[in-house]
Protein backbone atom coordinates (compact mmCIF):
# COMPACT_ATOMS: atom_id res chain seq x y z
CA UNK A 1 0.00 0.00 0.00
CA UNK A 2 1.21 3.56 -0.78
CA UNK A 3 2.14 5.40 2.34
CA UNK A 4 2.01 8.64 1.03
CA UNK A 5 -1.82 8.10 -0.36
CA UNK A 6 -4.85 9.71 0.80
CA UNK A 7 -6.28 7.55 3.38
CA UNK A 8 -9.59 5.72 2.46
CA UNK A 9 -11.57 4.20 5.28
CA UNK A 10 -12.90 0.85 4.92
CA UNK A 11 -16.55 0.23 3.80
CA UNK A 12 -16.25 -3.18 2.45
CA UNK A 13 -14.86 -6.42 2.24
CA UNK A 14 -15.14 -9.38 -0.45
CA UNK A 15 -14.16 -13.12 0.74
CA UNK A 16 -12.98 -15.92 -1.35
CA UNK A 17 -15.14 -18.78 0.07
CA UNK A 18 -12.64 -22.24 0.04
CA UNK A 19 -9.24 -22.08 2.05
CA UNK A 20 -10.72 -18.47 3.33
CA UNK A 21 -14.30 -18.49 5.25
CA UNK A 22 -14.01 -22.30 5.50
CA UNK A 23 -11.44 -24.59 6.16
CA UNK A 24 -9.87 -25.75 2.71
CA UNK A 25 -8.06 -29.02 3.34
CA UNK A 26 -11.39 -30.46 5.11
CA UNK A 27 -14.07 -29.16 2.74
CA UNK A 28 -11.93 -30.54 -0.40
CA UNK A 29 -10.35 -33.22 0.20
CA UNK A 30 -13.05 -35.13 1.08
CA UNK A 31 -15.29 -33.93 -1.87
CA UNK A 32 -12.04 -35.08 -4.71
CA UNK A 33 -12.15 -38.26 -3.10
CA UNK A 34 -15.53 -38.85 -3.39
CA UNK A 35 -16.02 -37.42 -6.66
CA UNK A 36 -12.98 -39.91 -7.95
CA UNK A 37 -14.85 -42.76 -6.49
CA UNK A 38 -18.19 -41.71 -8.11
CA UNK A 39 -16.77 -40.75 -11.32
CA UNK A 40 -14.62 -43.90 -11.78
CA UNK A 41 -17.35 -46.27 -10.55
CA UNK A 42 -15.18 -48.62 -8.61
CA UNK A 43 -11.97 -48.64 -10.38
CA UNK A 44 -9.88 -47.31 -7.76
CA UNK A 45 -6.97 -46.82 -10.17
CA UNK A 46 -8.64 -44.94 -12.46
CA UNK A 47 -9.68 -42.77 -9.41
CA UNK A 48 -5.90 -42.85 -8.46
CA UNK A 49 -4.90 -42.11 -11.94
CA UNK A 50 -7.67 -38.87 -12.35
CA UNK A 51 -6.69 -37.76 -8.96
CA UNK A 52 -3.13 -37.28 -10.08
CA UNK A 53 -3.90 -34.92 -13.27
CA UNK A 54 -5.98 -32.77 -10.71
CA UNK A 55 -2.85 -32.68 -8.37
CA UNK A 56 -5.09 -35.21 -5.80
CA UNK A 57 -3.44 -37.79 -4.10
CA UNK A 58 -6.01 -40.40 -3.76
CA UNK A 59 -3.88 -42.71 -1.39
CA UNK A 60 -2.92 -40.15 1.14
CA UNK A 61 -6.17 -38.00 0.80
CA UNK A 62 -4.12 -34.66 0.05
CA UNK A 63 -3.71 -31.98 -2.26
CA UNK A 64 -0.41 -30.71 -3.87
CA UNK A 65 0.34 -27.42 -3.52
CA UNK A 66 0.00 -26.78 -7.62
CA UNK A 67 -3.69 -28.51 -7.64
CA UNK A 68 -5.90 -27.18 -10.25
CA UNK A 69 -8.42 -27.48 -7.62
CA UNK A 70 -7.14 -25.02 -4.98
CA UNK A 71 -7.60 -21.51 -6.81
CA UNK A 72 -8.96 -22.80 -10.01
CA UNK A 73 -12.47 -23.36 -11.68
CA UNK A 74 -14.90 -26.09 -12.26
CA UNK A 75 -14.30 -25.59 -15.93
CA UNK A 76 -10.71 -26.36 -15.56
CA UNK A 77 -11.16 -29.30 -13.32
CA UNK A 78 -12.83 -30.84 -15.55
CA UNK A 79 -11.08 -29.82 -18.62
CA UNK A 80 -8.29 -31.67 -16.57
CA UNK A 81 -10.17 -34.62 -15.98
CA UNK A 82 -11.86 -35.07 -19.26
CA UNK A 83 -9.28 -37.69 -20.60
CA UNK A 84 -9.92 -40.05 -18.10
CA UNK A 85 -13.49 -40.14 -18.09
CA UNK A 86 -13.83 -40.20 -22.41
CA UNK A 87 -17.35 -41.70 -21.88
CA UNK A 88 -17.78 -38.49 -19.81
CA UNK A 89 -18.56 -35.29 -22.16
CA UNK A 90 -17.33 -31.77 -20.32
CA UNK A 91 -20.95 -30.37 -19.32
CA UNK A 92 -21.66 -33.75 -17.80
CA UNK A 93 -18.55 -33.49 -15.41
CA UNK A 94 -19.33 -30.39 -14.90
CA UNK A 95 -22.79 -31.55 -13.56
CA UNK A 96 -21.00 -33.92 -11.46
CA UNK A 97 -18.53 -32.06 -9.84
CA UNK A 98 -20.77 -28.91 -9.05
CA UNK A 99 -23.40 -32.17 -7.40
CA UNK A 100 -20.35 -33.11 -4.97
CA UNK A 101 -19.05 -29.80 -4.30
CA UNK A 102 -22.85 -29.00 -3.09
CA UNK A 103 -22.69 -32.18 -0.30
CA UNK A 104 -18.79 -31.23 0.51
CA UNK A 105 -18.58 -30.89 4.03
CA UNK A 106 -17.96 -27.35 5.18
CA UNK A 107 -15.52 -26.51 8.90
CA UNK A 108 -15.86 -23.37 9.10
CA UNK A 109 -12.31 -21.10 9.73
CA UNK A 110 -13.70 -19.55 12.69
CA UNK A 111 -17.24 -19.35 13.75
CA UNK A 112 -18.77 -16.92 10.87
CA UNK A 113 -22.02 -15.61 12.47
CA UNK A 114 -20.13 -14.36 15.24
CA UNK A 115 -17.59 -12.49 12.93
CA UNK A 116 -19.93 -11.52 9.82
CA UNK A 117 -22.41 -9.88 12.94
CA UNK A 118 -19.67 -7.84 14.08
CA UNK A 119 -18.35 -6.65 10.73
CA UNK A 120 -22.16 -5.84 9.89
CA UNK A 121 -22.16 -3.87 12.80
CA UNK A 122 -19.00 -1.72 11.93
CA UNK A 123 -21.61 -0.74 8.86
CA UNK A 124 -19.72 -2.57 6.03
CA UNK A 125 -21.20 -4.55 3.11
CA UNK A 126 -20.05 -7.49 2.33
CA UNK A 127 -19.76 -10.19 -0.09
CA UNK A 128 -18.14 -13.75 -1.81
CA UNK A 129 -15.80 -14.20 -5.04
CA UNK A 130 -15.03 -17.70 -5.16
CA UNK A 131 -13.76 -19.59 -8.48
CA UNK A 132 -16.24 -22.33 -7.19
CA UNK A 133 -20.08 -22.31 -8.90
CA UNK A 134 -22.36 -20.20 -7.72
CA UNK A 135 -24.75 -22.77 -6.96
CA UNK A 136 -22.40 -25.27 -4.27
CA UNK A 137 -21.30 -21.44 -3.13
CA UNK A 138 -24.50 -20.75 -2.49
CA UNK A 139 -25.32 -24.03 -0.31
CA UNK A 140 -22.09 -23.55 1.09
CA UNK A 141 -23.49 -20.39 2.73
CA UNK A 142 -26.47 -21.47 3.24
CA UNK A 143 -25.76 -24.50 5.70
CA UNK A 144 -23.16 -22.53 7.68
CA UNK A 145 -26.56 -19.90 7.92
CA UNK A 146 -24.78 -16.86 6.81
CA UNK A 147 -25.54 -16.56 3.33
CA UNK A 148 -27.94 -13.50 4.72
CA UNK A 149 -24.69 -11.64 5.72
CA UNK A 150 -23.85 -11.00 1.96
CA UNK A 151 -24.36 -8.29 -0.49
CA UNK A 152 -23.04 -10.41 -3.33
CA UNK A 153 -21.98 -13.81 -3.94
CA UNK A 154 -20.25 -14.78 -7.34
CA UNK A 155 -19.10 -17.87 -8.77
CA UNK A 156 -16.76 -18.34 -11.80
CA UNK A 157 -20.36 -19.02 -13.52
CA UNK A 158 -22.20 -15.80 -12.54
CA UNK A 159 -21.30 -14.10 -15.56
CA UNK A 160 -18.33 -12.50 -14.01
CA UNK A 161 -15.48 -14.34 -15.22
CA UNK A 162 -12.94 -16.17 -12.53
CA UNK A 163 -9.86 -14.71 -10.17
CA UNK A 164 -7.31 -13.92 -10.68
CA UNK A 165 -9.65 -11.40 -13.23
CA UNK A 166 -11.23 -8.78 -11.28
CA UNK A 167 -14.68 -8.98 -12.90
CA UNK A 168 -16.10 -10.83 -9.47
CA UNK A 169 -15.03 -7.64 -7.80
CA UNK A 170 -16.02 -5.22 -9.48
CA UNK A 171 -19.13 -6.64 -9.97
CA UNK A 172 -19.36 -6.02 -5.78
CA UNK A 173 -18.67 -2.92 -5.77
CA UNK A 174 -21.36 -1.69 -8.79
CA UNK A 175 -23.75 -3.72 -6.93
CA UNK A 176 -23.09 -2.19 -3.60
CA UNK A 177 -22.28 1.37 -4.98
CA UNK A 178 -18.87 1.53 -3.45
CA UNK A 179 -15.24 2.98 -4.74
CA UNK A 180 -12.90 -0.12 -4.94
CA UNK A 181 -10.27 1.52 -2.73
CA UNK A 182 -12.90 1.17 -0.32
CA UNK A 183 -12.79 -2.58 -0.88
CA UNK A 184 -10.85 -5.21 1.08
CA UNK A 185 -9.88 -8.00 -0.75
CA UNK A 186 -9.40 -11.18 1.57
CA UNK A 187 -8.14 -14.43 0.25
CA UNK A 188 -5.67 -17.29 0.80
CA UNK A 189 -4.40 -17.62 -3.18
CA UNK A 190 -2.38 -15.58 -5.50
CA UNK A 191 -5.29 -15.69 -7.87
CA UNK A 192 -7.38 -14.10 -4.97
CA UNK A 193 -4.55 -11.41 -4.45
CA UNK A 194 -4.01 -10.64 -7.71
CA UNK A 195 -7.94 -10.05 -8.56
CA UNK A 196 -7.45 -7.76 -5.19
CA UNK A 197 -4.58 -5.66 -7.11
CA UNK A 198 -5.82 -5.84 -10.75
CA UNK A 199 -9.44 -4.00 -9.20
CA UNK A 200 -7.31 -1.60 -7.40
CA UNK A 201 -8.34 -2.77 -3.83
CA UNK A 202 -6.38 -3.34 -0.77
CA UNK A 203 -5.27 -7.29 -0.33
CA UNK A 204 -5.59 -9.22 2.73
CA UNK A 205 -3.83 -12.84 2.76
CA UNK A 206 -4.97 -15.58 5.58
CA UNK A 207 -2.72 -18.91 5.94
CA UNK A 208 -6.04 -21.42 6.21
CA UNK A 209 -5.60 -22.36 2.91
CA UNK A 210 -2.55 -24.45 1.46
CA UNK A 211 -0.27 -21.34 0.52
CA UNK A 212 2.37 -20.40 3.00
CA UNK A 213 3.11 -16.83 4.14
CA UNK A 214 6.20 -16.50 1.62
CA UNK A 215 3.93 -16.98 -1.34
CA UNK A 216 1.03 -14.85 -0.11
CA UNK A 217 3.20 -11.60 1.48
CA UNK A 218 4.16 -10.27 -1.36
CA UNK A 219 0.77 -9.98 -3.01
CA UNK A 220 -1.09 -8.68 0.58
CA UNK A 221 -1.49 -5.59 2.29
CA UNK A 222 -1.38 -7.67 5.20
CA UNK A 223 -1.28 -11.75 6.30
CA UNK A 224 -3.26 -12.61 9.02
CA UNK A 225 -3.82 -16.40 10.65
CA UNK A 226 -7.44 -16.69 9.83
CA UNK A 227 -10.84 -13.86 8.91
CA UNK A 228 -11.04 -13.56 12.97
CA UNK A 229 -8.21 -11.02 13.05
CA UNK A 230 -10.04 -8.96 10.77
CA UNK A 231 -11.61 -6.71 12.93
CA UNK A 232 -8.15 -5.76 14.72
CA UNK A 233 -6.49 -5.12 11.79
CA UNK A 234 -9.30 -2.80 10.66
CA UNK A 235 -9.31 -0.97 14.24
CA UNK A 236 -5.13 -0.51 13.64
CA UNK A 237 -5.97 0.72 10.03
CA UNK A 238 -7.52 3.61 10.69
CA UNK A 239 -5.37 6.25 11.20
CA UNK A 240 -4.67 7.84 14.73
Amino acid sequence: MDVDAPFVPVRGIIFDKDGTLFDFSTTWEAWAAAFLRRAAKGDEGLAERAGAAIGFDLLRGRFERDSVVIAGTPVEIAADLGPHFPELSQDVLLVLLNQEAARAPQAEAVPLAPLLTALRARGLALGVATNDAEAPARAHLADAHVDAFFDFIAGSDSGFGGKPTPGQLLGFCAQTGLPRDSVVMVGDSTHDLLAGRAAGMRTIAVLTGLAPREVLAPLADAVLPDIGGLPAWLDRAVPA
